[in-house]
């Protein structure tokens, strides 16, 4: 039994977290006075009697829709805020990437903060003198280190905060949101750094929004929504179930009731996160009705596996007689480059020509190559009328996809490149 309790890093038993929220201001400082009668407030669980293990050498992932108790938990466990109840036991020497740099005093110089840091986190001065040189390296920000922090740029900063958790070489690494820090070849080093802990077999406890880092590096998964526990296992199992989270899926009993309860009357695009600011026009003669992406296993989802096939889904009615109508369907990134896209006339596919009341369906169906991140959906309906073009319906950016990948290539999208490498034999000949 004791080997067993060697083997548990972390251990998260009946955590409970609970808030009092007042109707007014007045009434927190009424109640904390005693003045007067009762006030209202109620209780919020932020955290309500969670439970989980991590064991010695893994890596585990925290995800949750915003508010569902991440950050909560992970401030539990590294005692910056105490629970109302239940109980966490660490076995091993903590290193929290958590809000990076919040303890550093704005009026020291960073080799100050330093052994600030070092000594808060419970090293010895000769340990963090044996570190020292690892963290300069990492932080590489040159002369500033002499400098008071309160003079450092917003990149500088993080830099140095996040090069000193990374290097004091804990026994367990938490980490919230805090790999994307800096510019792109600084985040860059901090995921080798990350990888480098978990070939080391070090505990790690990861929280974080980008399920393709969640996906590639973390041995389980737990699934918080509004403060319980709802489900662990095997990343992909878990990212899943997330998936119906976002879309309010998750308590569909299988794809056939979802497709009887949206024949009885529910749109797809019910199910879709969708833009409140998007952008359309049109003449009016044709109108998307509906619309919607679904994975490989039919879940309407806004969330997509690289390398796993998916649809598009488009309803379209026609208020008058069109002639080879063209469905189009286009991908943007988050900056605005349209990454690719394609429409009935690309693919050779002609259309009959619609009658007033008509309406079709049309779905594009694909490969998910693009590389993990977000992309916006854009659809048209656009044709001939009287030889001239005609925009019937465009919808520009009306919902997103994320992309959940672990492995990413350079550039836009995924080549789907196999490399093979053979060392080449003394005589010339390939081994």
């Amino acid at each position: 039994m004791e080997n067993n309790q060697q083997e548990v890093a972390i251990k998260v038993e009946n955590l409970t977290k609970i808030y009092k929220l007042y109707d007014r201001n007045r009434d927190r400082l009424k109640e904390a006075l005693h003045i007067g009668r009762k006030v209202n407030a109620h209780d919020h669980y932020a955290l309500n009697d969670v439970n989980f293990t991590v064991n010695t050498g893994e890596t585990v992932g925290i995800i949750g829709t915003n508010g569902s108790g991440k950050s909560t938990i992970l401030k539990i466990i590294t005692g910056v805020l105490n629970p109302t109840m239940g109980n966490v036991t660490i076995n091993g020497r903590v290193s929290a990437l958590l809000e990076l740099g919040a303890g550093f005093n704005m009026e020291f110089t960073g080799i100050e903060n330093i052994y600030l840091n070092g000594t808060m986190i419970g090293f010895s001065e000769a340990e963090i003198d044996a570190k020292l040189q690892d963290i300069l390296d990492f932080a590489d920000i040159g002369d500033f280190v002499n400098q008071k922090v309160k003079t450092y740029s917003s990149g500088m900063f993080v830099r140095l905060a996040f090069a000193v958790a990374i290097n004091i070489d804990p026994e367990i690494l938490i980490v919230d949101e805090a790999l994307s820090v800096g510019d792109v070849f600084f985040q860059n080093k901090c995921y080798r750094k990350f990888e480098e802990f978990k070939k080391q077999g070090k505990t790690i406890l990861f929280v974080s929004h980008d399920l393709s880092s969640i996906s590639k590096y973390c041995d389980r998964v737990v699934l918080l929504e509004k403060g319980r526990k709802i489900g662990e296992g095997e990343p992909k199992e878990i990212i899943d179930m997330y998936k119906k989270v976002l879309v309010g899926q998750l308590d569909k009993v299988s794809d056939t009731k979802k497709s009887q309860t949206l024949s009885s009357g529910a749109k797809w695009k019910d199910s879709m996160n969708l833009n409140p600011n998007h952008d359309e026009y049109g003449s009016g003669l044709a109108e998307f009705e509906d619309y919607c992406a679904y994975d490989n296993e039919g879940n309407i989802t806004n969330t997509i596996i690289k390398g796993e096939s998916f649809t598009i889904k488009l309803k379209i009615r026609f208020f008058e007689r069109i002639q080879d109508p063209i469905f189009a369907v286009s991908f943007k990134n988050m900056q605005g480059t349209e990454i690719t896209g394609t429409n009935t006339m690309f693919e050779k596919m002609t259309i009959e020509t619609p009658e007033p009341g008509d309406v079709y369906i049309a779905t594009f169906t694909q490969d998910m190559s693009l590389q993990g991140g977000e992309y916006l959906v854009s659809l048209g309906c656009v044709g001939y009328k009287d030889g001239n073009f005609t925009v019937y319906h465009r919808v520009y950016d009306i919902f997103n996809l994320t992309v959940i990948s672990s492995k990413n290539t350079t550039g836009f999208y995924d080549m789907n490149t196999l490399i093979t490498v053979r060392k080449e034999g003394k005589d010339g000949s390939e081994e």
